[in-house]
C-alpha cells in the first residue's frame, strides 16, 4: 500500500502500475501474450505446444492466478467454474499469440521504437489511456508516464517491472492486432455481378400447391429406418471435416442420488424461523436484529412499488405497517416480510454529486476527517459561485459519472445506497447538502423529480433451507452402496432398473465428455469428476468424490473415444438421426409412386393440398416450405412453371409434391448495385476493425483474427494434465 500511495502522490495524473497489472489479465483477452518450454514427459511443465512451439505451464500458471485475483478484487469469489473459464480463456489467448506472430513475422508487421514512443507519449493508445490515465479524472499526462516509466525501470524493485514490461508488451501486441486487421479489412471485396444475381432472384415471386407427407408417418423404431454401423461409417467417410473429434472424449451412463434438502430439512427451517417471529415483531432495533438473525441484509430505507422483485409482494403490500408476513419461500430460503414504513415518493429524481471516498475496494483512499472537510468546502464553494462542473472533473472519484458532469438521471428509490437514497427522495428539487455513505460524502443537488408511487422500507428476515447431516450422509451411503454392488456395466444396467427405478431414480446419459470440460449438462459443474470419468477404464464403476452440485454421482464409462475422425459408435447420436430421415424419404417416394396429379397424391397418402404464395428465393415467408431448399429450387426452375414437379422433394421434416402455380417478377428494393456493394464491404471492414464493439451493438459475430491460423495449426493440448 505505501509504493501504491507513493506513486500517487508523486506522480498525480497517473496510474499504478503496481494496481493496473492487476487487470491487465483482462487486456489480454484480446491481447494475447504468452511463452514456453520443455516437452510434456515425466515431471515436464509444458501445457501444450502450436507447431512445435511450446507453452510453459509455470508462465500460464502465473496468468491463471493474475486473472483470478484481479476477478476476485472486482466481482468477489470466482469459484469453480469461473476459473475454469479463466482458464480456458487463456488457453485459447496463448495459442492465437502464437500463431499470430507467426504471421505478423512472415508480413514483416513490427511496431518501431518511434511508433511505441508516440503510442506512450504523443497520440496514447487506448489501453496506455486507460492503465496509466489519471484514475481520478481520466486525464493522461505524457510526462507524467514518461517519468514514472522511466523510474521504474531505473528502480529496484522487480515485481514493478515485470508488471510494467507485461502491460508494454500488450500495448505492443494490441498495434500488431490492429495493423493486422486493417490488411484483412482492406481485402474484403464483393463483386458486383454476385448482386445483380441476387437482385435478379430476389425479384421473383412464387405460388404453389403442394402436398406435404411428414417423415412422422413412419416409426423411427421401424425396420425399414434401421441405420448400421457400415452405414454410419460409409456417411462419415464423406464428411469426414465435420465429423471430427478434437479430443479424447468418454461417454458415461450415472445415476444422481439427490443430497439435496429434504422435506425434513425444509420444515426444520421453517420452525427456526417461526421461533424469531415474537422477536422479530416486538424488537426496537430492526437492522441489528436482522445483521444477527438473517441471511438476508437490511436496506434502512425505501423502495418503490414498482421494483420491488419478491415472491409474494403484492401480500406484502396489503400487510399493515408494523404487520409481518410469511413465513413463504424465496428461492432456498424461508422468509418473513416485516412492513416497517410507506410513503408516497416521486417515481425518479434526477440528481447531481460530486464523491469524496474515503476507500475504494475496501482500500482506505482518504481519511473520513479530511473526505468530510473537503465536501463541505466543496458545498461552501458552489454556494458561493464556484462552477459545479470544475468542481467535479477536479474533485469527483465516481468514476460512473464524473465524465456527465457528476449527474444520475431517471434514479429510483432503492436504486441507490440508503442514506444517499434517503436524501434525495426526502429533499425538494434545487436543495442540496452533504451526505455521508460507506463509500465517502457526497455533496449532492436534487435536479429534479417526476411522478409519484408508493415506497416501501421492508425488512426481511430469512432462515436457508439446508441439507442436514443426516441427509447428506443418507445420500452418500445410497450412493456407496449401489457403487459397491455393481463392478460392471451389466451389473449397474440390470440394478438401475431393478433397485432404483422403482425409486424414481432414472439412469442416464452424458455422451462424447471432453477432457477439458468442467461442466456436463445434467450433472453439473466439477473438473475433479471429469478428471475421474478419464482415469477411469471402460465398464468401471465409480462414485464421486463427494457432491456434484446437489447430487452424489455414481457412473460407469460406456464408451472411450479418442481424438480423430468419429467411429460409427461415437457418430451414431448425430448421423443415425440424419440417416434415417433419408430413408424414411425413401420409402415415401416409394409409397407416393408416379406423381400424376395433387389430388391423387392427398387421397394415397391421406394429406391435404396445401397452398403457399409470395414466395422468395431468398427464403423469406410464413409458409412451412419457406425454407425448404429443395423445394424452393424447383419453384423458380423455369422448367416447372405451371406444371407438377415430376418428383417429390425430401425437406427437413416432410416429403413435398409440389406444382408450381406462378412465378412473376416484382420490383426489388435496393436494387442499387453500387449502394448494395458499398454497404456490405463496409459492414465486412466494420465487423473486423470494431471487433466486439460491432458484435455487441447487433451486427454480427466478433471477427476472430486466428480462427483460420487454428485450422491449420498443430496444436497439442495437455492441460488436462495440470488442471
Amino acid at each position: 500500500m505505501s509504493i501504491i500511495q507513493t506513486i500517487r502522490d508523486k506522480y498525480a495524473r497517473v496510474a499504478v502500475i503496481a494496481v493496473a497489472v492487476a487487470l491487465v489479465g483482462f487486456i489480454l483477452i484480446d491481447y494475447i501474450s504468452g511463452r514456453g518450454s520443455s516437452l510434456f514427459n515425466g515431471n515436464s511443465t509444458t501445457v501444450g505446444s502450436v507447431n512445435g512451439q511450446k507453452i510453459d505451464e509455470r508462465e500460464f500458471d502465473k496468468r491463471v492466478q493474475m486473472q483470478e485475483q484481479s476477478q476476485q478484487q472486482q466481482q468477489g469469489s470466482v469459484g469453480e467454474e469461473g476459473r475454469q473459464q479463466i482458464i480456458a480463456g487463456l488457453w485459447k489467448q496463448e495459442v492465437d499469440q502464437i500463431l499470430l506472430k507467426d504471421e505478423f513475422d512472415r508480413m514483416g508487421l513490427s511496431i518501431g521504437k518511434k511508433e511505441f514512443a508516440d503510442m506512450l507519449y504523443t497520440e496514447p493508445h487506448q489501453l496506455a489511456r486507460q492503465y496509466l490515465g489519471n484514475p481520478q479524472t481520466g486525464e493522461y499526462d505524457p510526462n507524467g508516464v514518461r517519468q514514472l516509466i522511466t523510474s521504474i525501470r531505473r528502480g529496484k524493485n522487480k515485481d514493478q517491472k515485470d508488471q510494467l514490461n507485461l502491460l508494454l508488451d500488450a500495448i505492443e501486441k494490441a498495434r500488431l492486432v490492429e495493423k493486422y486487421e486493417g490488411l484483412v479489412a482492406g481485402t474484403i471485396h464483393y463483386p458486383k455481378w454476385l448482386f445483380e444475381k441476387q437482385n435478379t432472384d430476389n425479384s421473383l415471386l412464387g405460388k404453389i400447391s403442394y402436398v406435404s407427407v411428414p417423415m412422422s408417418v413412419i416409426s423411427d423404431s421401424a425396420k425399414e429406418v434401421a441405420v448400421s454401423d457400415k452405414e454410419i461409417e460409409d456417411y462419415i467417410g464423406k464428411h469426414e471435416d465435420l465429423y471430427k473429434a478434437e479430443d479424447d472424449t468418454r461417454t458415461i451412463e450415472y445415476v444422481l442420488f439427490s443430497a439435496a434438502p429434504s422435506a425434513a430439512d425444509s420444515a426444520a427451517a421453517k420452525k427456526n424461523l417461526l421461533s424469531l417471529r415474537t422477536a422479530f415483531d416486538t424488537t426496537k432495533n430492526v437492522a441489528d436484529f436482522i445483521k444477527a438473525n438473517s441471511e438476508l441484509s437490511y436496506y434502512d430505507s425505501y423502495v418503490s412499488k414498482n421494483k420491488i422483485q419478491v415472491p409474494d409482494k403484492d401480500s406484502i403490500f396489503k400487510t399493515p405497517v408494523g404487520g409481518i408476513y410469511g413465513p413463504y419461500i424465496d428461492k432456498d430460503n424461508f422468509v418473513l416480510a416485516k412492513v416497517i414504513d410507506v410513503k408516497s415518493w416521486p417515481d425518479t429524481v434526477k440528481i447531481r454529486h460530486i464523491l469524496i471516498a474515503t476507500q475504494e475496494q475496501g482500500q482506505l483512499v482518504r481519511e473520513d476527517s479530511t473526505a468530510q472537510k473537503l465536501a463541505d468546502s466543496i458545498q461552501l464553494a458552489i454556494k458561493n459561485g464556484a462552477v459545479f462542473d470544475s468542481l467535479c472533473v477536479k474533485y469527483s472519484d465516481d468514476p460512473g459519472s464524473k465524465n456527465n458532469g457528476g449527474v444520475y438521471d431517471n434514479v429510483y428509490s432503492g436504486q441507490m445506497v440508503p442514506t444517499f437514497n434517503d436524501f434525495i427522495f426526502n429533499h425538494k428539487v434545487g436543495e442540496s447538502g452533504v451526505v455521508k455513505t460507506d463509500f465517502g460524502y457526497h455533496y449532492i443537488e436534487i435536479l429534479s423529480q417526476k411522478g409519484s408511487t408508493p415506497a416501501y422500507k421492508v425488512a426481511y428476515l430469512s432462515k436457508k433451507i439446508e441439507t442436514s447431516d443426516e441427509t447428506d450422509k443418507n445420500a452418500e451411503t445410497a450412493a456407496l452402496q449401489f457403487a459397491g454392488d455393481n463392478r460392471d456395466l451389466k451389473s449397474f444396467d440390470a440394478n438401475a432398473e431393478k433397485n432404483l427405478k422403482p425409486k424414481g431414480i432414472q439412469k442416464l446419459i452424458a455422451p462424447n465428455i471432453n477432457s477439458h470440460a468442467y461442466e456436463i449438462p445434467g450433472i453439473g459443474v466439477s473438473r475433479k469428476f471429469v478428471k475421474d470419468i478419464f482415469d477411469a477404464k471402460r465398464g468401471n464403476v465409480f462414485k464421486s468424490d463427494g457432491k456434484v452440485g446437489d447430487n452424489y454421482v455414481v457412473a460407469v464409462v460406456t464408451e472411450i473415444n479418442k481424438a480423430g475422425v468419429f467411429t460409427a459408435a461415437s457418430g451414431r447420436n448425430y448421423i443415425e438421426p440424419i440417416l434415417k430421415n433419408k430413408k424414411k424419404a425413401e420409402e415415401i417416394k416409394k409409397r407416393i409412386g408416379k406423381i400424376t396429379t395433387l389430388d391423387a397424391v392427398a387421397a394415397s397418402m391421406k394429406q391435404m393440398v396445401q397452398t403457399a404464395d409470395s414466395l422468395r428465393f431468398s427464403g423469406s415467408g410464413h409458409s412451412p416450405v419457406s425454407f425448404e431448399h429443395k423445394v424452393l429450387g424447383a419453384v423458380f426452375n423455369p422448367a416447372n412453371k405451371g406444371k407438377v414437379v415430376p418428383e417429390a422433394l425430401d425437406g427437413n421434416s416432410a416429403v413435398y409434391v409440389v406444382r408450381v402455380d406462378d412465378v412473376t417478377a416484382t420490383i426489388v428494393e435496393n436494387a442499387d448495385v453500387a449502394a448494395q456493394q458499398k454497404g456490405l464491404e463496409s459492414q465486412g471492414r466494420m465487423r473486423i476493425l470494431m471487433g466486439n464493439q460491432y458484435s455487441q451493438f447487433g451486427y454480427g459475430q466478433q471477427y476472430d483474427p486466428a480462427a483460420v491460423l487454428r485450422k491449420a495449426a498443430t496444436i497439442k493440448d495437455y492441460r488436462n494434465k495440470f488442471y
